[in-house]
């Protein structure tokens, strides 16, 4: 099992980090378009290798994709983050560029290879790669639900004051702070919904906890979060890898699903060794299909903002 992981940043680095120290992949590929840093991060973490006791083998390439061919599954996490005074169609069209130029380069040497989007507008960069590639639609993947759901439970957890494995609760929708749907209606705790445990008012501020994770973080550390997004981001490798058949909200091309069509965006889908095996129909309260519906034009607005 080959992975590639196309960013050597602090996400791409902890991405691989957490995919070697599983070991389920026999190499991980991290590739930059920096000068030697991609193979100073490969160095650095293959010199962890005998203390953390993982046999997968870590290689870095500064922008020489034949390093990445015939890899299974492909994680771009490349771009850049909005910075201040730049304007959203901007920050769309610096990142659309980097990402369709990666999202080619990677299928040119790998053409049967699933592809992961991190880069950020997320949901956008997913359905670019869509419109781009000839990959099909079970092969393209956008990874956000499954980091705000991770955050979803964290705050649930801590509302509770509950040990985080009690906690199973879901995010879907865009991801972006107003886009995200907080499914509260099958959050549970042990099988018992969270309702029975804690006011409306208080879950509500569970929610938009949940909303700002993202921008909490990046106010608190001075730049965005990178433990969780590539924990995230492992999870559905290893899930792909492993043939797991698990379920994670993910950014999936909808075609009637949700009563939506062309876009990507957060739903629950069920992920095994080809992908996205099936997109999982959750029966919504009527506010959440209203919250599910508003995400949905935020996310056309950012697409239209796309030049092909």
């Amino acid at each position: 099992m080959k992975v590639t992981v196309v960013g050597a940043g602090a996400v791409g680095a902890s991405c691989a980090e957490y995919i070697a120290i599983k070991n389920f992949a026999s190499e991980v590929v991290i590739l930059d378009i920096k000068e030697g840093y991609a193979e100073g991060k490969a160095m650095d973490l293959m010199q962890c290798a005998s203390l953390n006791g993982f046999d997968t083998k870590i290689v870095g390439s500064t922008n020489d994709y034949s390093k990445t061919a015939n890899s299974d599954i492909c994680v771009i996490t490349s771009g850049i983050p909005r910075k201040p005074g730049m304007t959203r169609e901007e920050l769309i069209g610096i990142n659309a560029g980097i990402v369709k130029t990666v999202s080619s380069s990677l299928v040119e040497h790998s053409p049967n290879t699933i592809l992961i989007v991190v880069s950020n507008p997320m949901d956008t960069m997913t359905y670019l790669v869509h419109k781009t590639t000839d990959l099909p639609k079970h092969k393209i993947i956008g990874m956000g639900g499954a980091l705000d759901s991770a955050r979803f439970k964290y705050r649930l957890a801590e509302a509770l004051g509950a040990p985080i494995s009690d906690i199973d609760g879901m995010v879907i929708g865009g991801h972006s702070d107003k886009g995200m749907v907080p499914l509260t209606s099958h959050a549970t705790r042990n099988s018992i919904n969270v309702s029975e445990f804690m006011s409306e008012e208080r879950l509500n501020q569970v929610k938009e906890d949940t909303k700002v994770g993202g921008a909490t973080l990046t106010k608190l550390l001075g730049t965005s979060a990178w433990y969780a997004p590539g924990a995230a981001v492992s999870a559905l490798v290893q899930a792909i890898a492993c043939d797991q058949k698990k379920m994670f909200p993910c950014s999936t091309l909808l075609d009637g699903e949700y009563g939506l069509s062309d876009l990507c965006i957060g739903v629950p889908v069920i992920l095994g060794k080809n992908g996205i095996e099936k997109i999982v129909d959750v029966p919504l309260s009527d506010a959440e299909k209203a919250h599910m519906a508003e995400s949905a034009e935020g996310v056309k607005k950012t697409n239209d903002l796309l030049e092909f």
